[in-house]
């Protein structure tokens, strides 16, 4: 965890539905920043093992976990697993009193989003779809990008707390608006990682050392955060950290799922696409998305 300091705020009641890479440290932040914290897990084991950090308490089901919660945050993996932890008789909207807001840091799709704003809004609640980029240290170390979709009202109420693991937290609209935000996030990323691993694998082939040519063009129109944070690990063929190609796939399908559904040609991510999907037939399903280097070795 990261020693940031924490502007001062009066304690809210929060529950945290997920956790995971993302989750454990996020739910860490609200909790050191003073909030009372109550968590859920799948596996109860990790619950536990996060109470034994940070104290708060942990419940069986979303329903417990959110009973008694003015926010109830979530960060799980898919539209499948938010359903789960949202809906039905275990599910945290039966468990949250009206005028409670739940804000999803689940990447999922616009639809989903959708679909359980309309539903929060009839049982009296409020649903902020809002992913967030900056992958695991942005989390550890309280640097998130959240991009949100929703109403007004619950995002500014929600914002103070989500600057707690957060630098940005920016409303761009209704409903929804969140999540496609977070694929234009993961379009830029695609081609600028498959760029940069032909870039780097160029080079190689030239004979350069590639470790200076990326400082000396680092500080010209070619410097990107891939750049900055991925390239030297590219060239040395480390893979073992940050966001995972499996986790890329199951964003990027997000994006060409909705792409279909807007009529937005898309050429250069599908064929990314399909190039993490040669990436995962090699085994690498759980290395870092710069791997696409892999393919040109």
């Amino acid at each position: 965890m990261s020693t940031r300091t924490y502007e001062p705020q009066s304690p809210r009641r929060v529950a945290f539905l997920g956790l995971g890479v993302m989750g454990h440290p996020m739910a860490g932040h609200l909790a050191r920043a003073g909030h009372r914290v109550t968590v859920y897990n799948r596996t109860a084991a990790k619950a536990e093992a996060w109470v034994r950090e940070y104290g708060g308490a942990s419940a069986a089901t979303p329903r417990e976990a959110a009973q008694g919660a003015e926010f109830v945050f979530a960060c799980v993996g898919n539209d499948d697993d938010l359903r789960s932890v949202v809906l039905g008789e275990h599910g945290a909207f039966a468990g949250m009193a009206k005028g409670a807001v739940f804000v999803d840091h689940t990447t999922a799709s616009a639809t989903v989003a959708r679909e359980l704003h309309g539903i929060a809004a009839g049982q009296g609640l409020a649903f902020v779809d809002a992913p967030v980029s900056g992958g695991q240290a942005g989390a550890v170390n309280g640097a998130l990008t959240v991009m949100c979709g929703g109403d007004a009202a619950p995002f500014d109420a929600m914002k103070p707390l989500a600057l707690n693991y957060a630098k940005a937290v920016t409303l761009l609209g209704a409903s929804g608006a969140g999540q496609l935000a977070k694929m234009v996030n993961q379009i830029c990323i695609a081609g600028l990682v498959q760029g940069l691993a032909e870039a780097i694998a160029f080079g190689q082939r030239s004979g350069l050392d590639m470790k200076q040519v990326l400082e000396v063009i680092g500080k010209g129109a070619a410097q990107s955060w891939q750049m900055d944070n991925r390239g030297k690990t590219m060239v040395d063929g480390r893979f073992d950290f940050g966001f995972a190609v499996d986790w890329m796939r199951k964003d990027l399908g997000l994006v060409l799922d909705e792409a279909r559904r807007n009529g937005a040609k898309l050429p250069v991510t599908a064929l990314v696409d399909q190039f993490y999907a040669d990436v995962q037939a090699q085994g690498g399903g759980r290395w870092d998305t710069s791997s696409l280097i892999r393919r040109l070795a």
